[in-house]
């Protein structure tokens, strides 16, 4: 049985669980995320896609109205607009805009595949080229947050990779205006196209086409339950994603070296996006634990969004361990997005690693450094897909198209092995496509 114990805050509302040495047998429940199931939102969300592929632009404003109260009469933001959100933001946030974007830039574009032509058996000669995406949509949730950093993950590498258009799509405020700073961070990436719209019918605008918003092949970014569950169904049919993902999480690992404020920062930082987020404190030194939920409690009064960071710690956990070895295997079993190593071996612990979406190094690493200016993606799978999926990437942008090209030396090296596995299988006109090959090769040389 695992051995929960629960911290209180100041008002006595259960705030933080701690679990002491859990059983292995016992992680698997241990680790669980606070999940909606997306079956129970499936029709809701069908109806919402069938309404936009069908109803187009009409559908779009009407749902416009229901879910974000705004009447549009354009879902197209105009230059006029992109114009004013440039006058609305500050000189320091533009400033902080371009350095972020320019480090994104350089490490995506360090990403760049090279092709390689490989003769894999004398006249048999095989390669790759790297094509980019021609149409891609970027979605962009409104909600509590304006997230226009993920404006330029998002967008920098699609123009890095050489997507022909980019388009996204973002809800509007109830004056039917997109945040500026969303506006602008789209402008300093690069992107074509920007529309109103948001949630389930922003993911069918684009997965479908509308009179406004053109049909992309791919769609990228985060959202609620609602989003996620609308690009899953999407992806069945007629577009594909970036990946499954859900709500944001961070896992800190640390030691008796780690500082509780530092550690307790990082955690808050994770519970303040959403009361859905779960953040996750495995250490090996129990003293630690009681100066990390001074220091959580501390801090968290002091947040504008304490109430938020509140909820999503009534879903937090902090877990004691034997050792680092028990931490780390916990770890790759729990497959956080972001995995902060706050340990004085960090580097070390850092190999063992095996299931994680991105990994701050160190304590003066925080994940926020990740999510705005560090140069890598904040764009990561999330419950537990870290185990099968990587962030978005370069890659993500870029389809691989294979060629081979075979000389009559080839067909003579290969030949017999085609046709006799192709007999094998039973597909006699995959035998004869080789076998006619071979047998005039073999006329001309008589």
């Amino acid at each position: 049985m695992i051995f929960v114990q629960r911290i209180l805050n100041r008002e006595g509302s259960k705030i933080m669980k701690v679990i002491r040495y859990p059983k292995e047998e016992e992680w698997d429940e241990l680790l669980k995320r606070p999940v909606m199931n997306v079956e129970t939102l499936r029709e809701t969300v069908r109806k919402v896609l069938d309404d936009v592929r069908t109803g187009g632009d009409r559908a779009v404003k009407e749902y416009e109205k229901l879910f974000d109260k705004v009447d549009l009469e354009s879902l197209a933001v105009t230059r006029e607009e992109m114009d004013e959100a440039e006058r609305l933001v500050s000189d320091e946030l533009k400033d902080a805009l371009a350095l972020a974007h320019e480090n994104i830039r350089t490490f995506h574009a360090a990403q760049r595949f090279e092709s390689h032509k490989v003769s894999v058996c004398p006249g048999v000669t095989c390669w790759q080229k790297s094509v980019p995406i021609e149409k891609v949509g970027l979605y962009i949730p409104g909600g509590t947050a304006p997230l226009f950093s993920t404006v330029l993950m998002l967008a920098t590498p699609a123009r890095i990779a050489g997507c022909r258009e980019i388009v996204l799509c973002t809800p509007p405020d109830r004056r039917g205006k997109v945040h500026p700073a969303i506006l602008c961070a789209a402008r300093v990436a690069g992107v074509d196209r920007i529309f109103k719209a948001g949630g389930v019918q922003a993911i069918g605008a684009m997965a479908y086409g509308t009179e406004s918003v053109p049909k992309v092949y791919k769609i990228f970014g985060p959202g609620n339950q609602y989003v996620m569950a609308a690009k899953q169904q999407v992806s069945l049919h007629e577009v594909a994603i970036d990946m499954p993902a859900g709500p944001s999480e961070v896992e800190v690992l640390a030691d008796a070296t780690s500082r509780p404020d530092f550690v307790a920062a990082d955690l808050l930082s994770q519970a303040e996006h959403g009361v859905d987020s779960q953040v996750l404190l495995v250490t090996t030194d129990e003293a630690l634990l009681e100066k990390v939920q001074a220091e959580v409690a501390r801090q968290l009064a002091a947040l504008p969004r304490k109430e938020i960071a509140a909820k999503a710690l009534e879903s937090s956990k902090l877990i004691l361990v034997r050792d680092m070895d028990e931490a780390l295997s916990l770890t790759n079993r729990y497959a956080p997005e972001h995995l902060i190593l706050e340990t004085a071996d960090y580097a070390q612990a850092a190999e063992k690693v095996v299931n994680a979406g991105s990994v701050f190094l160190g304590a003066y690493t925080p994940e926020s450094a990740g999510d705005y200016a560090s140069g890598t993606n904040h764009t990561l799978p999330t419950n537990g897909y870290a185990k099968a999926y990587n962030g978005v990437n370069l890659d993500s942008y870029c389809r691989k198209v294979t060629f081979q090209e075979l000389s009559p030396q080839g067909v003579r090296a290969i030949g017999e092995a085609v046709a006799c596995m192709a007999a094998g299988e039973h597909l006699d006109a995959h035998r004869n496509a080789m076998r006619l090959r071979m047998e005039t090769l073999k006329n001309e040389t008589e």
